[in-house]
């Protein structure tokens, strides 16, 4: 079925012969409901049927076209309007044009050419838009904070309470988090529950841009602005204005460039490189880092002032080893992505498969989960994966806690740590799982509680 099933046409043409012809033309195409009116105050009176597109005749018996058009574009600002008149006068074309018309097409030979091309920009136009609006929608859906962030343990749920901090207002976020824990992911879900959900989602990785032409993408520059500035660039800035600009791997961003980000952030305006005009920002702004940015300041490789403007709500993303049985909720959750986006039948996780990856330590987090995955559903039979179809590239949580140089005590302490947090600090469970009593755990908590 096609989008313009109800394209539907008003016609506004005072003119009996003409208005014969004009109804032929623009009912060519079945798509096309075609009204005719004979006055402006009728076409007027009937703008509540929303019509997909106005033709206006710039001659009128009740009112002139520029009244139409003005009283049209007041109340429907959408639709666009098409003047048709006898007149070449080039003023006239251009008058209507800042009146908000959206084309000009004399009464000559070439009449149903014209029109005919008008209109099919016009269906295409819209039909681009629709898209747009549908894959905004869609992204809005994907990116809801259920559906998008999985867990459920004790530590994501302290990210999703900071989240739902974040989406009735513009205040800026910093999340903070290894690498590989789903920082663009959580950025995305904040623009796309926010009131800003249907403006641009403008992402840029600090990290992988030389810092030479790192002060254009982010700010743009004139034509002429310097060597190799051929046209002029809209930065990154501008294309997110109204909307949301994620600033991931904000750490790695040359001091020298820091100032400068400061001063947009403060002043909410950009000047372009080698250019003199203001360009007024309404920008929200959220940034991501593996790095400590509270001791990069104390190093003096990231300005102090610019920390405490880009701090705003801090969401720290735990790392996946911290975070117990979400591990098997995510490789479900991936394994079923992969399956259906490779057209292949649902694969499930065996006993040993599972406890396999909850003892496994990530030092990639969720992105070396994902390729674990996906290998070990490529490598699997019989639809079900188990431990021998996975390929760990990493270290184990043993080998992650005895590269350490630490007392036996420190050792103790640092491995029930790490249970307490994969059990949701269920001491039963991780005094079974160790095989020790639960008064050895909580006398272990309780020195950590007096040394930090």
């Amino acid at each position: 079925m096609s989008n313009f099933e109800s394209f539907k046409i008003f016609a506004l043409e005072d003119n009996a012969v003409f208005s014969k012809m004009l109804h032929y033309i623009l009912s060519m195409d079945d798509e096309h409901e075609v009204v005719m009116f004979k006055e402006g105050k009728d076409l007027l009176n009937a703008l509540d049927q929303k019509p997909s597109v106005i033709t206006i005749d710039y001659t009128l018996p009740d009112m002139t076209g520029e009244e139409v058009i003005q009283k049209v574009t007041s109340r429907l600002p959408g639709v666009p309007v098409i003047v048709i008149s006898g007149q070449t006068d080039v003023k006239t074309a251009i008058k209507l044009f800042k009146y908000g018309a959206y084309d000009y097409i004399t009464k000559e030979e070439d009449i149903r050419e014209r029109l005919l091309n008008a209109l099919n920009k016009i269906k295409t136009k819209q039909s681009l838009e629709e898209e747009v609006q549908h894959l905004r929608e869609e992204l809005s859906h994907k990116y809801e904070f259920d559906k998008s962030i999985i867990g459920n343990s004790n530590a994501m749920k302290k990210v999703f309470q900071m989240l739902h901090k974040t989406v009735d207002n513009n205040i800026t976020v910093s999340i903070t988090g290894e690498t590989g824990t789903g920082k663009e992911v959580v950025a995305k879900a904040i623009h796309y529950n926010s009131t800003r959900a249907k403006k641009p989602f403008v992402a840029v990785n600090i990290a992988a841009i030389p810092t030479p032409l790192l002060e254009s993408e982010l700010f743009g520059h004139e034509k002429g602005a310097f060597t190799g500035a051929i046209a002029k660039r809209v930065g990154k800035f501008e294309e997110a204005n109204g909307g949301t600009i994620f600033l991931d791997e904000i750490g790695e961003m040359d001091i020298s460039l820091q100032a400068k980000l400061l001063r947009v952030i403060q002043e909410r305006e950009v000047v372009r490189i080698g250019g003199s005009n203001v360009v007024k920002l309404d920008v929200r702004i959220i940034t991501a880092t593996h790095r400590d940015l509270s001791k990069e300041m104390k190093a003096n490789r990231f300005r102090e002032d610019l920390y405490y403007r880009l701090l705003g709500v801090p969401v720290y993303l735990p790392p996946l080893r911290e975070r117990g049985n979400d591990v098997i909720l995510l490789a479900k959750h991936l394994l079923q992505e992969f399956c259906n986006s490779n057209g292949m039948n649902a694969i499930s996780l065996s006993a040993e498969a599972k406890q396999l990856l909850i003892d496994y330590h990530y030092p990639g987090n969720i992105r070396e989960l994902k390729a674990i995955i996906e290998l070990a559903a490529v490598m699997c039979s019989e639809n079900e994966i188990k431990a021998e179809d996975f390929q760990f590239s990493g270290s184990s949580d043993v080998e992650a806690i005895m590269s350490k140089e630490m007392t036996l005590k420190e050792y103790n302490i640092e491995i029930i740590q790490r249970f307490m947090k994969r059990y949701d600090d269920n001491v039963a469970n991780v005094a079974k799982k160790l095989d020790i009593g639960k008064v050895t755990i909580y006398r272990y908590l309780k020195e950590m509680e007096t040394n930090n």
